[in-house]
């Protein structure tokens, strides 16, 4: 398609299988507590082998490695994460509601949603709410993870496992499910697999889900809940995405793109940041200047955003049109120093959009700029070599247009985080 400033590719819709997504989705989370990596994995191979214990059918076997690979999600903070690892844990994690409304954000995952609500509610409760079988398999599954050592042998760790969980048969977990696990636990292959580095390997062999292929609703649905677990770690961020995805979809309509470019640009811009699941909510919300160590955590934001989109088939203009927007036309830019030559249009419009939106809006450490400010700034950008000329005075021609559109798709943002997030922050 032929447009103001030359020719943007044609872009495949992509196809997918749900496992592959949301172990993309799960690789990104688990980039807030590295020492927590492959713990979704994990919980996922053990709910799939006692959920296999228990004689459950196919479809019901999938949802459990789903619902395994992401019952963490709405653990949004660091801290969140790491009391998740204590056994005795909070009979009712509010993560666990959290997770549940971001993920009946797309539609392939309700029924997951539903599992994950209850994933921490033990079993001699007395409550009113109806849980799931699945939910009770994935509780243990968990909790097995959580006292797996991984600097440890694994097989000389099972009798001292199999003793907890034994003590907590009908009081944290459903006897049947407990029943389960033991029957999984005799075999060693189950716990050499757990802490293999394979585990990824040997959930998608077992794992055969149907490859989907996502029209423009569906992908903007994903996008949209994908920009959600970004942007909701903190109250400074939890509109960022929403504004630079509309800046960058605006300033596309206004360089020609077509509709359906238009539309990948705004889910570029909603999934640019995935990276910054890897900077601690303490650097985000620090109301002060960045120490250069902390600089350094977030320079590699953008490292992580495309490394982990580039697992995902088909998405490789959404990703370069997101990952790069911290490049700069000089060469400067980071993680990749790509210069002029390299950098698409899509990418161009991304690192205008992400810097107009990130300094006009309210950070902990300073008020957002006036639009004019904002004006300014970019222009000096501009005879620095290190943004698009074009772009910007595309931007400062058509600002009422541009800046209105940032903020209406900021406020649907910021409701929506008050509704899911609420007080917690």
């Amino acid at each position: 398609m032929f447009c103001l400033f030359g020719w943007t590719p044609m872009i495949k819709e992509p196809r997918l299988t749900l496992f592959d997504l949301v172990i993309c989705l799960s690789d990104a989370a688990d980039l807030v507590c590295p020492a927590l990596v492959n713990h979704h994995k994990q919980v996922a191979y053990i709910a799939s082998c006692i959920g296999a214990e228990m004689g459950l059918d196919e479809e019901t076997q999938k949802d459990l490695v789903l619902a395994g690979a992401v019952h963490d999600i709405g653990a949004l903070s660091l801290n969140e994460r790491i009391e998740t690892l204590a056994f005795e844990e909070n009979p009712f994690s509010g993560h666990a509601e959290v997770g549940y409304s971001l993920l009946q954000l797309f539609k392939p995952l309700e029924r997951v949603a539903k599992i994950v609500k209850w994933h921490h509610r033990r079993f001699d409760e007395n409550v009113e709410e109806t849980f799931t079988l699945e939910s009770h398999i994935i509780h243990l599954a968990d909790r097995v993870a959580v006292l797996i050592d991984g600097k440890r042998e694994i097989l000389g760790q099972v009798s001292g496992i199999e003793d907890k969980i034994l003590g907590q048969r009908g009081k944290m977990f459903r006897p049947d499910v407990t029943d389960a696990f033991f029957a999984a636990a005799r075999k060693e292959y189950f716990w050499l697999d757990a802490v293999s580095s394979s585990v990824y390997r040997i959930l998608r062999r077992t794992t055969r889900m149907k490859t989907l292929t996502l029209d423009i609703g569906q992908l903007r649905e994903l996008s949209v809940f994908f920009s959600r677990i970004i942007d909701f770690r903190s109250s400074f961020t939890a509109t960022h995405s929403a504004g630079v995805a509309a800046t960058a979809e605006t300033l596309a309509g206004l360089a020609r793109f077509s509709k359906r470019e238009r539309e990948y640009m705004r889910i570029a811009g909603l999934l640019h940041d995935l990276g910054k699941l890897a900077v601690p909510r303490e650097i985000l919300e620090k109301p002060g200047r960045l120490e250069k160590t902390e600089f350094d955590v977030i320079r590699g934001h953008t490292y992580h955003t495309y490394r982990i989109l580039d697992t995902l088939e088909d998405f490789d203009e959404i990703n370069t049109w997101g990952a790069f927007h911290h490049e700069k036309l000089n060469g400067n830019g980071y993680p990749f120093h790509h210069s002029g030559e390299v950098l698409s249009l899509g990418s161009r419009i991304m690192g205008v959009a992400d810097i107009f939106t990130a300094i006009i809006e309210d950070r902990p450490y300073r008020a957002g700029m006036t639009p004019d400010a904002v004006s300014g700034v970019l222009s000096s950008m501009v005879k620095s070599g290190s943004i698009d000329g074009d772009i910007v005075r595309l931007l400062q021609n058509n600002l009422t247009e541009v800046n209105g559109n940032r903020q209406l798709a900021q406020a649907e943002s910021r409701q929506m985080y008050s509704e899911i997030i609420g007080t917690r922050t």
